[in-house]
């Protein structure tokens, strides 16, 4: 990497970061292009030079954070030995802890990240990110049905949709509605409402895999920000 590259790579960094903490602190809507370059400390046709607009950069944080998503997948497809409802658990588990370690943040851009989710808006990277995660939760779905311990009396698709929607729906019910008690115990009753419905003959105290993503699997920008392990 030249000179000229690390410096545009650091700044691109910086302004990151800076949009993180402002969405943060008052939201998505209320922060502009100029604030972000004052907390970056560059100026405001630098973050131009590097987002067209507010909607890229918030789409630049959203591709991390489904990245790592997706990076959680890809653990738990590695895990050979968790049942397929042990490592749903583990899923739903991990993710309600990691938002409740940065609940600004998520309450500052989670509304944005769910138009991706959900395909609102669709073609840019952390589109595609949205996309790539789905297909490795289909994945994950079809080896447990493969294993018998999920039903295979309904489709990969539906099963993959279904678990997408319980974990963005309770989510977003928890930070804009109803804080109170804990993301992490509320993900844990919404897999067992996924779960009366597909696990097959597994015990339900089987204990929770490790799904956390190796430093190496973590996007950059968010590699300061990821939490460390959490305690079981």
């Amino acid at each position: 990497m030249t000179l000229r590259e690390r410096n545009r790579h650091e700044q691109r960094a910086r302004i990151l970061a800076a949009a993180r903490e402002l969405f943060a602190g008052r939201g998505f809507e209320q922060v502009t292009m100029r604030e972000v370059a004052l907390q970056a400390g560059v100026a405001r046709a630098t973050v131009f030079n590097h987002f067209e607009s507010k909607y890229a950069l918030v789409e630049s944080i959203t591709e991390d954070v489904l990245a790592y998503y997706r990076a959680m997948l890809e653990r738990a497809l590695a895990n050979e030995e968790a049942s397929t409802p042990a490592l749903a658990r583990g899923l739903l588990d991990h993710m309600g802890w990691g938002i409740e370690q940065f609940l600004p943040f998520y309450r500052g851009v989670f509304r944005e990240l769910v138009k991706i989710q959900v395909g609102l808006d669709e073609g840019g990277a952390a589109a595609r990110q949205r996309d790539t995660a789905l297909e490795r939760l289909r994945r994950l779905m079809a080896r447990g049905q493969a294993r018998g311990d999920i039903t295979d009396a309904l489709p990969v698709a539906d099963l993959a949709c279904a678990f997408d929607s319980l974990a963005n729906g309770t989510i977003v019910h928890w930070l804009y509605e109803d804080t109170s008690g804990s993301l992490r115990e509320r993900m844990r009753r919404a897999a067992e409402v996924f779960l009366g419905a597909m696990a097959l003959g597994v015990a339900r105290d089987e204990p929770l895999p490790d799904l956390m993503p190796d430093v190496d699997a973590i996007p950059e920008s968010l590699r300061n920000a990821a939490p460390e392990k959490e305690a079981q």
